[in-house]
């Protein structure tokens, strides 16, 4: 009789357990699945800080390069949260600040303002991409107004990398860029993870050109890419899955 009952405790305590760690690790994954997109956001703003740190130390080489990558965790980021279905309004804010960050303030300091007017140049780009972020929307599902900060970060960031820094031309691009953003032009959704096999691969390119290969082919690839963007947008992107 004994041995019955300590056999159903043992049972009874292994069928808790198990329920306890199913009920954990439901936890953890639904835990995962909500911050997944969050998680890319901070990196976004952990690059664009990296960045800022880097341009205020002159080494402006890394710092290109984690606008980059602050690049693709962008397009990343919002692809991840739809498809999580993990869209929030904290998950926005942290968004659009990790965006700020990266494609306004660590931007700019490439431009190396070092006099009243360099200066000036460098808060307006600032301040165009907080109008774009802050104030920019439109009622037409899957159409940004004013070009997306990251296509004009990626831009400049292409044209330092090719041109060694020169400020003259990185200045007038500067002024274009911030020109184009605050600019009302409707601009198509591109959705790069979530559309066509080509806009994969798009991507895919993007990440192994700047993981792997020369900073040079790295800058030629997303100076190709954003400019198809920026020039042709509803010619090239603008077709849906």
């Amino acid at each position: 009789w004994l041995v019955g009952v300590a056999g159903i405790f043992q049972c009874t305590k292994k069928l808790f357990l198990s329920e306890r760690t199913g009920r954990g690790q439901g936890r953890a994954l639904e835990f995962i699945r909500k911050n997944a997109a969050n998680g890319l956001s901070v990196a976004n703003l952990l690059a664009g800080l990296s960045s800022i740190l880097c341009s205020l130390n002159r080494q402006y080489h890394h710092s290109c390069w984690l606008l980059l990558v602050g690049f693709l965790l962008d397009l990343a980021d919002g692809a991840v949260a739809r498809r999580l279905d993990a869209c929030s309004a904290l998950g926005a804010k942290l968004d659009d600040f990790a965006d700020f960050t990266t494609f306004g303030l660590a931007t700019a300091l490439l431009l190396q303002p070092q006099g009243a007017l360099d200066g000036l140049l460098a808060i307006a780009y600032v301040m165009a991409v907080f109008a774009r972020l802050c104030f920019f929307s439109t009622g037409i599902p899957f159409t940004y107004r004013g070009l997306p900060c990251p296509y004009a970060s990626s831009l400049l960031v292409s044209t330092f990398q090719l041109t060694a820094g020169n400020l003259t031309l990185l200045h007038a691009t500067a002024i274009v860029m911030a020109l184009f953003m605050v600019d009302r032009g409707l601009y198509p959704h591109d959705k790069v993870l979530e559309s066509q096999l080509w806009k994969k691969l798009v991507y895919a390119g993007g990440l192994v050109a700047v993981l792997f290969l020369p900073a040079t082919a790295a800058s030629v690839y997303c100076l190709a890419w954003s400019t198809s963007y920026i020039i042709f947008p509803f010619a090239v992107w603008s077709s849906t899955a």
